[in-house]
């Protein structure tokens, strides 16, 4: 086996210098402006997150439902709270219940997960969070347009995981 050459590597010309600064450049404007973005932007949705054990959890959700069910849905029950605390349970391979909202309240969304992690979306607003057993997310949430949007989970959570879509109603 031969060994390189002293000197393997070309030294950076004139071109390669300047896009290597103009990315260094860029990295260091990004950087900045991500706490403007944190503060600024309106990027992050108001959450908090509270320890709680499945068991637990579990309990609340049956509780919730008992006291504000209005119906049911292909088994899963339908709820219409008063704003405040209302609650989602996440579970392979099913959001329960279905929540029914008003336009315009604000309401304390508590998710969970009983058995393994999953990805908490609304679709079509976009609005993302990671659901993990053991922590109750509490998330300040105002309807601003009626209708039915898409509850997506969008971390693979096993074999069916294509299956765990719901809804969320919002009306007027």
């Amino acid at each position: 086996m031969l060994a390189p050459p002293r000197i393997w590597w070309k030294p950076l010309d004139r071109l390669e210098r300047s896009w290597l600064t103009i990315a260094f450049v860029w990295c260091i404007f990004l950087t900045a402006m991500m706490p403007i973005w944190f503060f600024l932007g309106r990027q992050n949705v108001p959450a908090t997150t509270y320890r709680v054990s499945p068991e637990e959890y579990q309990q609340r959700v049956a509780d919730f439902i008992e006291q504000y069910q209005v119906g049911t849905e292909k088994g899963v029950p339908v709820v219409a709270p008063p704003p405040g605390d209302v609650f989602l349970l996440a579970r392979q391979w099913q959001w329960y219940p279905i929540l029914q909202l008003k336009k315009g309240q604000t309401y304390r969304l508590h998710v969970s997960s009983i058995d393994i992690q999953h990805g908490f979306s609304i679709q079509p607003l976009n609005l993302n969070f990671m659901v993990l057993p053991g922590y109750d997310y509490v998330i300040t949430l105002t309807p601003t347009q009626s209708g039915e949007f898409s509850l997506v989970c969008n971390e693979y959570c096993g074999i069916a995981h294509h299956l765990m879509v719901s809804k969320l109603i919002v009306t007027d």
